[in-house]
């Protein structure tokens, strides 16, 4: 069952646009001491959507060599296209990965039939274990509870990261999804919203602010699944204008500022992605000062 705190990773990039391999190592380096129970390279923040098939395939094997089985590799491996996804993940599954976290396809707007046959198709023939991405504000539709029940029934689909905004869709997803699969994991995908989906059984999340507090979202995400949520609830309020604000702008351009202010990464981005506003630079130092980052 997976549990606990997984850091969607930013991808950082040299000057003329390729992926820094040094940097993303020393980036998995910091996470792995910060005791992060796993990553994801080539997720929505990684800029997965500008990544080459090359890029995407060499980041995942970054990941794997300096992980060194350390932490739980989660790879995105998701496309809108079902045979895409399918190359991605065999790729994934040959050099080592954990698992993989497939989204729910984008743009061309399947019905729910044609989810659960993607979705389908890709476990039974990788045999991969999959976690589904359900982000309704990102593919332009919601994978509904009733089909993700019927997807938590094949063996090897064993968790949804839970992005959907909505608190009654997470309380379902948790209540029918439990009744097929004790072991199935609901993870967020908003740390904003940890604290509530832990409270009514979830566990844990694949974090954006981890790029920049890992220990303390590490802590955080302890005191759920250790039940103290008098704790985490103070701990949510204190930590909730950094959740918000690192949303001021499209996601990773706030967390990349941050990682950029710190030294840690170059400014740049793939268009269309592009640096921050100034306004947005200021609110980021600000959250660095504030939070000690």
């Amino acid at each position: 069952m997976l549990r606990g705190t997984f850091t969607a990773l930013v991808t950082p990039f040299n000057s003329d646009g390729s992926i820094d391999e040094k940097t993303f190592r020393d980036i998995i380096k910091d996470q792995i001491k910060n005791g992060i129970t796993g990553i994801v390279p080539c997720g929505t923040t990684g800029e997965s959507p500008t990544l080459s098939y090359k890029d995407h395939d060499r980041l995942i094997e970054i990941a794997i060599d300096e992980a060194k089985g350390k932490v739980h590799i989660m790879a995105g491996t998701g496309s809108n296209s079902t045979e895409e996804a399918l190359e991605m993940t065999n790729f994934a599954k040959k050099v080592g990965a954990d698992s993989s976290l497939q989204i729910v396809p984008y743009y061309n707007k399947p019905t729910q039939e044609g989810l659960f046959k993607h979705f389908k198709t890709i476990a039974e023939k990788t045999k991969m274990p999959i976690i589904i991405y359900n982000i309704q504000g990102r593919t332009g539709i919601n994978l509904e509870t009733a089909t993700l029940v019927e997807l938590a029934k094949i063996d090897n689909i064993i968790a949804v990261k839970e992005a959907s905004g909505s608190i009654t869709q997470m309380m379902d997803v948790i209540k029918n999804t439990r009744k097929i699969k004790k072991d199935f994991s609901v993870l967020s995908g908003d740390d904003r919203l940890t604290l509530p989906l832990m409270s009514i059984g979830g566990d844990g999340v694949i974090s954006v602010a981890s790029n920049v507090i890992p220990k303390k979202m590490v802590d955080f995400v302890s005191l759920g699944l250790n039940k103290n949520f008098d704790k985490m609830k103070e701990e949510h309020y204190y930590f909730d204008e950094l959740f918000v604000k690192l949303f001021i702008e499209t996601n990773p351009i706030p967390v990349k500022t941050i990682l950029f202010l710190k030294d840690k990464i170059k400014n740049v981005f793939r268009l269309p992605m592009c640096e921050a506003s100034n306004n947005t630079v200021s609110v980021m130092k600000d959250l660095i000062e504030k939070y000690g980052i």
